[in-house]
């Protein structure tokens, strides 16, 4: 694959909430400081997607001072109703995210759409549209926006801090799509900032998994999924 496969976005929002979604189950609910992995790949995908590929997600930049909110909220009970919940939000986010696709493997009925000059033009698109689908940071209640810029640029609260430990982080899932294995897995690590940058390591690195069930792959074809071709014919018109 040639170097035209990698985005570079601004992400910013209100409120966000990124919680570990092992524990998550009703009740309070409580964000990390920083966003997972696995919410910044589900941004990446909102802008632009297609099973051919799989987004990495590189480095995090977080620009704005971290604060949190704790609103009082109303969710649905599994038993029915509403109950009365407390969450701590964080709030007025700014990030900038950089992110590359890789073609998944796991996927051999659309080796055809590996086209990366095209899937990469129309995700430059979608960023500059603001994505494809709507954009969420960690759940439906707190709606984010993105669009291109530049990883780095400008100042950031964080770029004198050298350091700042986290303790054990919910990473993202392996789902057998991407892995080839038959089970749904969750990945944990410890991350750290420096000067404002999270590095994340590549989901096959992370030596902490708890296995969830045993899940069968969803395959794909030509006869499932729009070509590329097909889509970039569309920008163009």
């Amino acid at each position: 694959m040639s170097n035209r496969n990698s985005i570079e976005f601004k992400v910013s929002a209100r409120h966000a909430l990124f919680t570990d979604p092992l524990t998550r189950i009703g009740g309070e609910k409580c964000s990390y400081h920083i966003p997972t992995y696995e919410a910044l790949k589900g941004i990446a995908k909102s802008i632009y997607w297609k099973p051919t590929f799989i987004w990495v997600i590189d480095e995090l930049r977080v620009v704005k001072p971290i604060r949190t909110q704790t609103k009082g909220t109303k969710p649905l009970s599994y038993g029915g109703g509403n109950s009365l919940a407390i969450y701590t939000f964080l709030t007025d986010i700014e990030y900038q995210v950089r992110a590359h696709f890789e073609w998944n493997d796991h996927q051999p009925g659309l080796v055809d759409d590996r086209i990366d000059g095209k899937h990469f033009a129309i995700a430059q698109r979608m960023l500059e549209l603001g994505g494809r689908q709507d954009i969420f940071l960690g759940t439906r209640d707190c709606q984010g926006y993105v669009e291109p810029c530049e990883f780095g640029a400008g100042a950031g609260h964080y770029d004198d801090l050298d350091r700042m430990d986290y303790g054990l982080t919910f990473h993202g899932f392996d789902y057998p799509d991407e892995t080839g294995e038959p089970t749904l897995a969750a990945r944990f690590w410890r991350p750290v900032m420096k000067f404002g940058h999270v590095r994340f390591p590549r989901p096959e690195t992370c030596n902490i998994r708890k296995i969830i069930r045993l899940m069968n792959a969803k395959q794909f074809g030509k006869s499932k999924v729009r070509s590329v071709e097909a889509e970039a014919t569309e920008l163009e018109v």
